[in-house]
């Protein structure tokens, strides 16, 4: 029987997804981040399938979402987006050392995937963490700069960007580290999955096939680097989406 444990972890609301009789044993670990304005529950349907498979299952609550939800108005959630990126990736690394503190790691077999803003920090944490051993991102973006200067642009033409420019331009240089984009080398031919609906209207999917054909070729086996796309699909997961990531885990993981 898999079980769902609600805990914290390092003062992170989570859920834990496993095997009941596998708790407390050494398993391989993936770490799920959910998209913006969404939460931990609502990835559970791919927690539950990847347990399946007999991995350690871990969903964090990000910055001001689920139970870590603050007050806040609509604008003030959007500006504070790349803080819970940041965020987001000091907390897998926060999760990661709980784990190994306690022993639960099998043989050192990590992998992150997260959904939108959870693709994003996805392919953003693969810049910082050698450990990461395999990533899928699910209607991501690995090009942080371009995508914060595009959402920049269209608040500025709403009239509803409440940032100086100096503001603007420390945004910018604090995500310049993170920009996968900008250090492809960073992948060390690490098995990294993108999916992406070819309409969609929220994360272009143009970053994920752009930067695909930039980097398959730094990739020795072409095998552990994959981008599927899907016609008529928007910025909304599918069941083959979530079955293929699982099959990616599966594979390499």
């Amino acid at each position: 029987m898999i079980s769902i444990q609600k805990e914290e972890i390092n003062s992170i609301p989570s859920l834990t997804v496993t095997y009941t009789n596998k708790i407390n044993e050494p398993l391989p670990l993936i770490i799920y981040f959910h998209g913006f304005t969404s939460a931990k529950e609502h990835n559970l349907p791919i927690a539950y399938l990847l347990a399946d498979k007999g991995y350690r299952v871990i969903l964090p609550d990000s910055k001001y979402h689920g139970e870590r939800e603050t007050v806040l108005t609509a604008s003030e959630r959007q500006i504070s987006f790349w803080n819970i990126v940041i965020q987001n990736i000091d907390d897998l690394q926060k999760i990661k050392d709980y784990y190994e503190q306690r022993k639960l790691i099998l043989n050192n077999r990590i992998g992150i995937a997260g959904t939108s803003m959870g693709g994003i920090t996805t392919s953003a944490a693969l810049t910082q963490y050698s450990w990461i051993n395999v990533a899928a991102v699910l209607m991501g973006s690995p090009k942080i700069m371009t995508f914060a200067k595009a959402l920049v642009n269209h608040f500025k033409q709403v009239g509803d960007l409440p940032l100086t420019e100096e503001m603007v331009n420390n945004l910018y240089a604090s995500l310049e580290k993170y920009d996968l984009s900008k250090q492809p080398d960073k992948l060390d031919h690490r098995p990294l999955l993108f999916w992406h609906g070819e309409n969609d209207a929220v994360v272009p999917f143009d970053h994920s096939f752009t930067f695909y054909n930039e980097v398959k070729n730094l990739y020795k086996n072409m095998d552990q680097i994959r981008l599927i796309k899907e016609k008529n699909r928007g910025h909304k997961i599918s069941r083959y989406a979530i079955l293929e990531t699982v099959k990616w885990f599966e594979k390499f993981l």
